[in-house]
């Protein structure tokens, strides 16, 4: 799984983890909505006033997952984890500015690289899984987190979920929200290409609740889509 995992990263340069924020919100329509209802839902399975040790697996990016989170828990600590070091020095600068440094440990690597015990209070697992090539390997990473999560903990899994070719409709009205920002059409085919090129999302919701069950997780429920998005929490197996 290491070397997916690692193809996945690379694929997250200086270049693209620069543009990353603006495009990712043009690409998931409600992306700011979806991470602040990640954040409240986080807190309401754990409580009002808790203290939690939470792991934030792809933190790279700005990880919002955190400033939003901290917002509502001010007691939270946070470990990020992210393969790419171009994705994590955004992270890095992010919480920095927001002055949320020491709350956050962060780690270059994978989840496997973190001691193998049931720390965690919760995790989170957001834009991530439609980039790990093939079920199995899926699978192997949910369950990495799964081992360093305390029985019965909340996971938040967010991500892109059916097969692009076979929603023609969706994948066009993705196309048009680049429309919307003044992508030309050739510039839209060339972001679509990638998309189709470059992801392996699972083929449906019940494909992400079959996940979760082997990897050992339970209770999936949904709470927030957007066109190919979905996010979901579900518990660790007791």
């Amino acid at each position: 799984m290491r070397n997916l995992l690692s193809d996945s990263a690379a694929k997250f340069d200086p270049a693209r983890a620069g543009e990353y924020q603006e495009q990712s919100r043009i690409a998931l329509a409600g992306y700011d909505a979806c991470h602040e209802l990640a954040a409240a839902i986080l807190a309401a399975a754990l409580g009002t006033g808790s203290r939690a040790q939470v792991l934030i697996v792809g933190a790279g990016g700005g990880a919002p997952e955190i400033s939003n989170a901290h917002r509502l828990e001010p007691n939270w600590r946070f470990t990020a984890v992210d393969p790419s070091a171009a994705m994590l020095e955004l992270t890095r600068q992010h919480l920095n500015q927001a002055g949320l440094d020491d709350c956050t440990e962060l780690h270059l690597g994978l989840v496997e690289d973190l001691p193998e015990q049931s720390a965690f209070d919760a995790a989170t697992l957001i834009g991530v899984l439609h980039h790990v090539p093939g079920d199995e390997a899926k699978v192997a990473l949910l369950a990495s987190i799964a081992k360093r999560l305390k029985p019965g903990a909340p996971l938040i899994l967010a991500g892109n979920r059916l097969v692009y070719r076979e929603h023609p409709l969706l994948l066009a009205a993705w196309g048009n929200r680049w429309r919307m920002t003044g992508a030309t059409p050739a510039e839209v085919e060339v972001k679509l290409g990638k998309i189709l090129q470059g992801a392996d999302p699972p083929a449906a919701e019940s494909t992400v609740f079959n996940l979760l069950a082997d990897a050992g997780f339970e209770r999936p429920l949904s709470f927030f889509s957007s066109l190919f998005w979905g996010a979901w929490i579900a518990y660790r197996a007791g």
